[in-house]
């Protein structure tokens, strides 16, 4: 029996806009597996952003339960959570979300200083993820002077800092041309086969949700079956 490593139970989220009351997930149930490869996939306004957040610690629900390797995270403070993580969880959004004043080396190597990881092992494990995934030449780069699928690699080296066993990705390939978001799916499905990571991405593509062990759809706030 595979371990379930995330379970969300009847999980609601409402969001208060003015007079009108939003309500963007409707008592979704769903559990992803310890070292699975799952995608979450549905079109635009389908909550599927919001669920990405609650299952990766970045909001709460309304009302529901949120359990991350058993533990009921639903219910924490702010400071708990951005705890977990940092230590838990890497992030990979769309827009790359890289500080444009930092060069890449520095840019992977920054969230390492919130964990007090000493600055000889920063700078080892920042040249060796980089390395990793094939900018070794770019490494004092700095965003503007990389093309797109060099600025998501950047950013998914950064989502590796800090050694999550998960890694979350929003939208990854939203920014580059159809070849790098193969190249970006090549380099997840890998992080996913030998290093064992748990890898959750969010999509419309269909191409990008063929990649996925198991595929999580979502419409109008709901599961809905394949």
């Amino acid at each position: 029996m595979t371990e379930s490593l995330i379970k969300l139970e009847n999980v609601w989220k409402k969001y208060q806009i003015g007079k009108v009351e939003l309500i963007v997930l409707k008592g979704v149930s769903l559990e992803i597996a310890r070292h699975s490869f799952t995608v979450i996939m549905g079109a635009s306004g389908s909550g599927k952003s919001t669920l990405l957040h609650i299952i990766s610690c970045l909001d709460t629900p309304t009302k529901g339960d949120v359990f991350l390797d058993d533990q009921n995270v639903s219910k924490l403070s702010q400071n708990e959570l951005a705890e977990i993580r940092s230590k838990k969880i890497g992030f990979v959004f769309q827009q790359f979300n890289l500080l444009s004043h930092l060069s890449a080396f520095e840019n992977v190597a920054f969230p390492m200083i919130f964990q007090e990881t000493k600055e000889t092992e920063r700078k080892e494990r920042a040249e060796t993820i980089l390395t990793s995934i094939g900018l070794a030449e770019r490494i004092s780069h700095k965003p503007a002077e990389l093309s797109g699928g060099e600025q998501q690699r950047v950013a998914i080296a950064r989502a590796l800092a800090n050694n999550p066993e998960i890694i979350v990705a929003d939208e990854p390939t939203g920014n580059v041309d159809s070849k790098t978001g193969k190249q970006i799916m090549e380099i997840l499905t890998d992080l996913h086969k030998t290093e064992k990571r748990t890898i959750i991405v969010v999509t419309h593509d269909a191409q990008i949700a063929s990649y996925a062990q198991k595929i999580i759809n979502i419409k109008d706030g709901k599961i809905v079956k394949a």
